[in-house]
């Protein structure tokens, strides 16, 4: 925990120094802590540009790294993951929806958005859940898969539908930004709800480390220790949907890393998920703050969404994992 902690404040730093400016990381320090003697040329630029985008990457990517973590214990599953399994793209759904639309416009910013992002990303996850179920109540690596694509592609069209329907140009630069996912619209305003989110959705899930931990062991060895695993996966599914729908709504769909940290995470304290699941928020933070830093540079000063650098390492990572699984369900048969 130090040591992430350690590495998290080291990225944020070279994420505030690094970018189409470059600023001495030395500056950076002197502006964050106040010691600047007189006004810095970079203080805007550290201050209302980069300092926000920063925090609210640290927040998505902790989340999103929490969401799947819990995602792969209540499914029993190590490809679940909130992009994977179509969460992402309902909640991007339902917040496009909200922009085309114009529901609620004076609010959308801190209410609307979020709200429609998170009874998307809810529904998303109910279908696929659904829809990958056995009849004896356990998931196949290959429904899971098949079942999230398949909700995934259907909620791309209906974003595609809404957007045509609306016949506005000015919409389509919004809707590759919520599908492509970004952090490039970050502002002090609206970094209140995702850290408030993001804190007490960890928090709690922290206190729900032991029934996470029963999961682990099947669903009739958790029925026997005492847990109500239909209940539990009903309340756990509402809080990352909740988590999820809130955190794209000010990002949009940036994918993977909720595949990828959790495994990384485990290699390190195991699958305890109460030293798991913190472990997992920090690397997430660190990861994706280093991934927008190189979105920022590759092709400065033009801004490339974050979720396409995401993609391009979780897409090999998921086809190594997907092999390993099938490889494992074929030996156990």
């Amino acid at each position: 925990m130090a040591a992430l902690t350690l590495a998290l404040a080291a990225a944020g730093t070279a994420a505030l120094a690094y970018g189409s400016v470059s600023i001495p990381p030395a500056d950076v320090v002197d502006i964050l802590t106040g010691r600047a003697r007189e006004p810095s040329p970079y203080r805007t630029i550290i201050l209302d540009v980069r300092l926000p985008r920063v925090l609210l990457g640290a927040a998505v990517g902790a989340g999103l790294a929490v969401i799947g973590t819990t995602l792969q214990a209540l499914v029993r599953n190590p490809l679940a993951d909130p992009f994977l399994l179509g969460v992402s793209s309902g909640a991007s759904a339902g917040a496009v929806a909200v922009i085309v639309l114009g529901v609620g416009a004076g609010l959308a910013t801190t209410v609307t958005i979020p709200a429609a992002a998170f009874v998307g990303a809810f529904l998303a996850l109910l279908v696929v859940y659904v829809l990958a179920r056995e009849p004896g109540g356990g998931f196949t690596t290959g429904r899971l898969v098949l079942a999230g694509v398949a909700v995934s592609y259907v909620l791309s069209a209906l974003t595609s539908l809404i957007l045509v329907v609306s016949a506005r140009a000015d919409h389509l630069k919004e809707v590759m930004y919520w599908t492509l996912g970004g952090l490039g619209s970050a502002r002090w305003d609206m970094l209140a709800l995702p850290l408030t989110v993001l804190a007490v959705g960890t928090a709690l899930l922290i206190a729900l480390a032991r029934p996470l931990d029963l999961l682990l062991v099947g669903e009739e060895g958790a029925t026997v220790l005492g847990l109500d695993t239909a209940r539990f996966r009903a309340g756990a599914f509402a809080l990352a949907s909740l988590v999820t729908g809130v955190l794209v709504a000010h990002s949009g769909a940036i994918g993977f890393v909720g595949l990828m940290v959790p495994h990384a995470a485990r290699m390190l304290v195991g699958s305890g998920h109460r030293a798991l699941l913190p472990v997992a928020a920090l690397m997430g933070a660190v990861f994706l703050v280093l991934a927008d830093l190189a979105a920022r540079t590759v092709a400065a000063p033009q801004d490339v969404p974050v979720g396409v650098l995401t993609a391009l390492t979780g897409g090999p990572f998921f086809l190594w994992q997907l092999r390993r699984s099938k490889a494992r369900e074929g030996v156990t048969s």
